[in-house]
């Protein structure tokens, strides 16, 4: 069996799969490095690149490899999922925001190879490369995001972005879907 329908066998078993679940199926893939550096390209001036593994109406999986850019705070819009980091060191900072209002730093913690982190529904968090070694991290989430929130502490400002955008402020109008200004 290849690693796609190994992927597609396991993601297809979930109906609105609980947290708990979530993580079980993304252990149970048990993918490796290996696994995923052909799926690996450069993240061309971006926080990181990403490729979609896999995706039903129920999750999504993506793999992602990371630059020195750290990514903008963010959510995941009305998913939630988790983060396995495959190679190197990350740091995942996390923000409370109340309504209409920047976002407020509260903590940040760093996760190594081999650990795995939780992303909340509407839970606003960045992430970045913590050492000189690259980073790559496996992310499932369900459903697949829609209605990411992105927010530029400069600017006071956040975009709900389009699936063709990441973590970062919208290079092109049709990336954005939203845009909101802040306090």
């Amino acid at each position: 069996m290849n690693l796609r329908e190994r992927i597609k066998d396991r993601l297809d078993e979930l109906t609105h799969p609980s947290t708990k679940e979530l993580k079980e199926v993304l252990q149970s893939l048990n993918l490796s490095l290996d696994d995923l550096q052909p799926y690996l390209q450069s993240p061309e001036g971006k926080p990181y690149y990403r490729k979609l593994l896999y995706q039903n109406e129920e999750a999504e999986l993506l793999v992602m490899n990371w630059s020195d850019i750290e990514c903008a705070p963010h959510d995941h819009g009305n998913s939630k999922g988790w983060i396995q980091v495959m190679n190197g060191t990350t740091v995942n900072t996390i923000f409370e925001v109340k309504e209409n209002k920047l976002p407020q730093e509260i903590f940040h913690r760093e996760y190594r190879e081999g650990s795995f982190f939780f992303a909340p529904k509407k839970g606003v968090h960045k992430m970045k490369k913590e050492s000189g070694e690259d980073l790559v991290t496996l992310h499932l989430y369900s459903p697949p995001i829609q209605g990411m929130m992105v927010y530029d502490l400069e600017k006071c400002a956040a975009c709900v972005v389009s699936e063709k955008c990441g973590a970062w402020w919208p290079d092109h109008i049709r990336q954005k879907i939203k845009e909101l200004q802040l306090k």
